[in-house]
């Protein structure tokens, strides 16, 4: 498809004129629920779950049928500060796994029945270290949100995004620590493993990166380009052309919820397509959820990224959807209600 805008203040103006979920579908789903053969709110939180999908799809009975899953990776100039346990070449070789069908999101993209793209995104040309100044120019930052627009397929009816980037744990911390306040040792992890004074470099690396580019605070888009990294950016654009589409969106763990945070930052209302698959180990995750208003369906302990832990949830969100539009209502069953 062909994307929008050219600019930052153009993709602003695209977020400003949003639809939002359908009325009428949301009213005749709420009524189909209190019909369907089972006690009020048996189903708990699937109820709800399933409500609010029908409801983006504009379909009281809408079905699961055709979920995306998209990766996107990156590599981020700000491991020259050593914020990492593992090279940037790590980040190459995984888009290879992806490719070959041998990472963990391959399997549960598999297993419950989502097609996978990967996209990478200029591996051979990181972003600049943001220690030092912006990560992204704004041409850089807007290529990186089309690309992420333009790999949403219109059809999908499920969108879920996934990241690679060695280092993308420091920018997404950077991030959430300039969209939300504090400081750096408020929003670091150990990412891919980091020793203890690792940790300790990650924050006083955030907090540089924050000091260097201060004159981007206060303006969501360009807090992205100047701390974010080309995966992030693409992860925002694709939650926000899933958006546009009316498809409902899985969050995913710290990273991609730190793209989500970009959009949230700019209208809160902007995120009522998605929920929040799962609460990562990542020790700042449960923070973010918080922030940008998010209860999440599973609490696995997971840190992998890839989107592993919104794809786990996908199986709870199409159990969630089977149980609303497939069982027979009351007078369908033939059941009385009591």
């Amino acid at each position: 498809m062909t994307t929008q805008f050219s600019t930052l203040a153009e993709f602003a103006d695209l977020i400003a004129a949003f639809p939002s979920e359908n009325n009428a579908a949301r009213l005749a789903a709420t009524e189909r629920n209190a019909q369907l053969t089972k006690p009020p709110a048996a189903l708990g939180q699937l109820e709800d779950l399933a409500q609010w999908y029908c409801a983006w799809r504009g379909d009281a009975k809408a079905k699961i049928s055709a979920p995306q899953v998209v990766i996107f990776a990156g590599n981020h100039g700000v491991t020259a500060q050593g914020v990492s346990a593992f090279p940037a070449e790590v980040t190459q070789q995984m888009v290879w796994n992806f490719q070959a069908g041998g990472a963990a999101i391959n399997q549960l993209s598999d297993c419950f029945g989502a097609t996978l793209a990967v996209h990478a995104l200029d591996l051979d040309r990181p972003t600049q270290d943001f220690t030092q100044g912006p990560a992204m120019s704004e041409a850089d930052c807007v290529d990186a949100l089309r690309l992420g627009w333009s790999a949403v397929d219109p059809l999908a009816d499920v969108l879920i995004t996934g990241e690679m980037g060695i280092g993308n744990t420091t920018a997404a911390a950077a991030l959430a620590a300039a969209l939300f306040g504090g400081v750096g040792s408020d929003w670091v992890g150990r990412g891919t493993g980091v020793t203890d004074a690792g940790l300790v470099l990650k924050a006083d690396v955030v907090n540089r990166g924050l000091a260097v580019n201060a004159n981007a605070l206060g303006n969501a888009l360009a807090t992205l380009a100047a701390l974010g990294g080309r995966e992030i950016a693409a992860m925002v654009g694709a939650i926000a052309a899933a958006r546009h589409h009316r498809i409902p969106v899985i969050l995913d763990g710290f990273i991609c919820c730190s793209a989500a945070a970009v959009l949230y930052a700019i209208d809160p209302k902007t995120l009522d397509h998605c929920v929040a698959g799962h609460q990562s180990a990542e020790a700042a995750h449960s923070n973010m959820l918080i922030k940008i208003n998010k209860k999440p369906l599973l609490a696995l302990g997971l840190k992998l990224g890839e989107g592993s832990g919104a794809a786990v949830a996908l199986g709870i969100l199409k159990a969630a959807v089977a149980c609303h539009s497939g069982m027979a209502t009351f007078a369908e069953a033939g059941v009385s209600e009591g």
